[in-house]
């Protein structure tokens, strides 16, 4: 099995010019300074504090899952040994799913890389800085977009139906591995089973004057928050006596 002997580049290493793949936190008004102000919005500002953005390229699901869960990680030394741990035996599922080695060994070890650092050196700034080096970071959303992909492909008598493509291996092919591809509920339902890392996602798309706050899988105590606008993904962070929430589960039936 594969061990944190891989080599991340320096943690002020390049980054992608112009702009950051994860910003720094901000306060959450100050986010929607340029915005006419409406209901969503207050009742946003009044449950979340600050709010993390994630560059829209794609990839702003998977980059924005994977930080917002290490950064949480990294609070929880022996939670965050157990999720190493089920990485490094994730190569199993994909091996199960028909990839081969050579496919994914590569995005796989940067993943533990990164886990590694997080547990040597408890740093959230450390985090950040890697996430913004664009190889390691791609790496990382590579090796989980493979391993949605491999959680879908092992239970296709289920996801099948629900997905519109000719048949599952192909929704995976084209929609899931390919990098720069948006995830849609089926993918985002998938990758939380997989890891069993409950998300939760603020949505303020739709006609409703309310938030609509989803759950995933239901029932689930999540360590992942992210607000959903725009077709776009951010993470976001609770206010420490947040409001009481409506909460609508996002699950397939």
């Amino acid at each position: 099995m594969p061990q944190g002997q891989g080599k991340l580049e320096d943690a002020e290493g390049p980054q992608m010019e112009g702009r950051r793949l994860v910003s720094h936190r901000e306060d959450i008004s100050s986010y929607f300074a340029d915005q006419r102000p409406n209901s969503k919005i207050t009742d946003l500002c009044k449950q979340f504090s600050t709010v993390r953005k994630v560059c829209g390229d794609g990839n702003c699901f998977y980059r924005a899952f994977s930080f917002a869960f290490l950064e949480s990680a990294i609070q929880n030394p022996r939670g965050l040994q157990r999720f190493i741990d089920k990485i490094v035996e994730s190569n199993i599922a994909l091996s199960c799913a028909g990839f081969e080695e050579r496919s994914y060994m590569e995005h796989l070890q940067k993943v533990i890389d990164v886990l590694e650092l997080c547990k040597s050196e408890g740093s959230v700034e450390t985090l950040h800085s890697v996430f913004n080096q664009p190889s390691t970071s791609d790496s990382v959303v590579q090796y989980l977009r493979l391993l949605t992909s491999a959680y879908l492909q092992s239970n296709e008598d289920f996801y099948s139906n629900f997905v519109e493509a000719p048949n599952l291996r192909a929704y995976c092919h084209q929609e899931v591995e390919v990098m720069a591809m948006e995830c849609d509920h089926v993918g985002i339902q998938a990758l939380s089973l997989a890891l069993n890392v409950g998300i939760h996602i603020v949505s303020m798309e739709g006609d409703e004057q309310k938030l609509v706050h989803n759950i995933i899988p239901e029932g689930a105590e999540p360590s992942v928050h992210l607000l959903y606008q725009a077709s776009h993904y951010n993470i976001i962070y609770p206010q420490h006596a947040a409001s009481s929430m409506e909460r609508k589960p996002v699950c397939i039936n």
